[in-house]
C-alpha cells in the first residue's frame, strides 16, 4: 500500500480544542459498549431466584439460564473479527445494540425457561460482538495521549453497568418482577444504539477499504491538526503494509503458539479466581451466610460498588508498579479473601457479627480481582501477540474467556451441591495461589517495553517471564 497521507486533499480545518472535546465524545461514546456487557452481567444475579421460583425449576436449569449468555459471547466474539474486517468497526457495534435490544425485551418476555435460554444466547452474541469490537474502535480512534485512559474507560463502564444492574435488581426485588429485571436494560441498550449511528467510522478501517478521503475527514475532526492527521494517516499506511496471518503463523512458528498459549492462560486465569462465581451468584452466596432476599440484594449491590472503585486502584498503578507486582498482591488478597469466606462457612455463620465480617471478606476478594486480574490480564493479552498474529492470538484468549467464563457459570451451584459452600471456596481460594506459582514462572514484565521489543525476545525463543523487561 502506497503511503498515502500527502496524497488526499485538505480537509477544513477544526479548532483543536473543538476536536479534542469531540475525540473525547466519540470515545466515551463507544466505551458506553462496556456498560451494556456490565448490565447483561448484572441482572441474572439478582433475577434468577424469582425466575427459579416462577418457573419451578432446578439449580441445574439456573445454571444452563446464567451460563447461555456466555456461549452467545463466545461464538459472537468468533465472528466479530471477520464483522469487524468486512463490514466496519461502526456497523459491527450497531447491529450489536441491536441484539442487545432485542435480547432485552425477549428476556422480559420470556415464556419459559428454553426461551429464557434463547433470549439469553442472543444476547450474548451482543455483548461478544462489543467486546471485540468496541476496544479496538476505541484504538483506532482515541488521540495516543489518551488512548490507555480511553481504554481503561471500557473496563470501568462495565464494572458501573454492574453496579447499576445490581441497583436496578435491589429496587425490583421488593415487588419480585424479575421481567423488569431483564427487560429494562433494553432502555440503555437503546440509546446507546441511537448513539452509535453519530460515531463516525474508524479511520483505520476506511483506510483499510481504499476510503482514505473519508479517513483523512476523520482524523481532522478527531485531532484538527493537518500534521497530526498527515503523520497518523502514514503510521496506518505503514502498518497495513504487514498483512494478519494469524492461523498460517500459528501452525508454522513455535514461538507464536507460545504467545497464544500464554494469552489463554492467562484468560483461564482470570476467570477461574473466582469473580464471576460471585457476580453470577451474589445473593445465593448472602443467602448461605444468613441473609434474607432484600439484605442479599443489597450487598450485591455493595460488591458492585466495591468493584467499581477498586479498577481505579489498577488504572493508577499499572504504569507505575508494573503488571507483575500487581498480579501477585491480588492474587493473595483473592486466596485471602475466599480462604476466609470458605473458612468461616465450614465453621458456620451464626451472629451478625460473624455475618458482617464475612462479607467484608468477600468484599476483599472483589477489591483483589479489581485491581489486578480484573483489567490486567486484558492488558497483557494485547501486549504478548506479535503484530502480524495479533487478531489471531487476541481473538483465540478472548473465546477462551467466554468458554471459561461459561463453565464457571455452568457449574457453581452443581459444585455447592457436590462438595459444599465451604469446600467451593476453598477450591477457588487454593487455584489463586496456584496462579502466583503461574505468574512468576510464565507471565513477563511488559512494563515500559515497547511491543517492538516485546515481539523481537519472543521470535528469538527468550522464556515467555524474560519476553518483557
Amino acid at each position: 500500500m502506497n503511503t498515502v497521507a500527502p496524497t488526499v486533499s485538505a480537509s477544513p480545518a477544526v479548532p483543536v480544542a473543538a476536536s479534542r472535546t469531540t475525540a473525547v465524545f466519540t470515545c466515551v461514546l463507544a466505551a458506553l459498549a462496556g456498560l451494556m456487557f456490565g448490565l447483561d452481567i448484572g441482572v441474572i444475579s439478582g433475577a434468577s431466584q424469582f425466575i427459579q421460583k416462577e418457573f419451578q425449576i432446578s439449580d441445574h436449569m439456573i445454571e444452563w439460564i446464567v451460563s447461555s449468555m456466555m456461549l452467545g459471547a463466545a461464538i459472537g466474539a468468533l465472528g466479530a473479527s471477520w464483522m469487524s474486517a468486512a463490514l466496519g468497526r461502526k456497523r459491527s457495534l450497531i447491529l450489536g445494540a441491536v441484539l442487545f435490544v432485542a435480547g432485552s425485551l425477549l428476556c422480559g418476555g420470556a415464556w419459559s425457561p428454553e426461551a429464557l435460554i434463547a433470549a439469553r444466547l442472543i444476547l450474548g452474541l451482543a455483548i461478544g460482538i462489543a467486546t471485540f469490537t468496541a476496544p479496538l474502535y476505541l484504538a483506532e480512534v482515541a488521540p495516543e495521549h489518551i488512548r490507555g485512559a480511553m481504554i481503561s474507560l471500557y473496563q470501568l463502564m462495565i464494572t458501573i453497568g454492574i453496579l447499576v444492574a445490581f441497583l436496578s435488581d435491589t429496587a425490583f426485588s421488593y415487588s419480585g418482577n424479575w421481567r423488569w429485571m431483564l427487560g429494562i436494560i433494553a432502555i440503555p441498550g437503546a440509546l446507546f444504539l441511537l448513539g452509535v449511528f453519530f460515531l463516525p467510522d474508524s479511520p483505520r478501517w476506511l483506510m483499510m477499504r481504499g476510503r482514505v478521503r473519508e479517513a483523512h475527514g476523520v482524523l481532522m475532526r478527531l485531532r484538527g491538526d493537518e500534521s497530526v492527521a498527515h503523520r497518523e494517516m502514514t503510521d496506518i499506511s505503514e502498518q497495513l503494509k504487514t498483512p494478519q496471518r494469524g492461523w498460517h503463523l500459528f501452525l508454522e512458528n513455535t514461538n507464536f503458539r507460545r504467545s497464544v498459549g500464554l494469552g489463554v492462560l492467562l484468560q483461564l486465569m482470570q476467570q477461574f479466581t473466582g469473580m464471576n462465581v460471585v457476580m453470577y451468584y451474589a445473593p445465593r452466596i448472602f443467602e448461605g451466610m444468613g441473609y434474607d432476599t432484600q439484605s442479599q440484594l443489597w450487598f450485591t449491590a455493595a460488591v458492585g460498588l466495591t468493584n467499581v472503585l477498586a479498577t481505579f486502584i489498577a488504572i493508577g498503578l499499572v504504569d507505575r508498579l508494573g503488571r507483575k507486582p500487581i498480579l501477585y498482591i491480588g492474587f493473595v488478597v483473592m486466596a485471602l479473601g475466599l480462604g476466609v469466606v470458605g473458612a468461616m462457612m465450614h465453621g458456620g455463620i451464626t451472629t451478625h457479627v460473624e455475618q458482617i465480617f464475612t462479607v467484608g471478606m468477600l468484599l476483599v476478594f472483589i477489591v483483589g480481582f479489581a485491581m489486578s486480574a480484573g483489567p490486567l490480564v486484558w492488558t497483557l493479552c494485547s501486549e504478548v501477540q506479535p503484530l502480524k498474529g495479533r487478531d489471531f492470538g487476541i481473538g483465540c484468549s478472548t473465546f477462551t474467556n467466554w468458554i471459561a467464563n461459561m463453565i464457571v457459570g455452568a457449574t457453581f451451584l452443581s459444585l455447592l451441591h457436590g462438595i459444599g459452600n465451604a469446600a467451593t471456596f476453598g477450591l477457588y481460594a487454593g487455584l489463586n495461589l496456584v496462579f502466583i506459582v503461574l505468574t512468576f514462572w510464565l507471565v513477563p514484565e511488559t512494563k515500559g517495553v515497547t511491543l517492538e521489543q516485546i515481539e523481537g525476545k519472543l521470535m528469538a525463543g527468550k522464556r515467555l517471564r524474560e519476553i518483557g523487561r
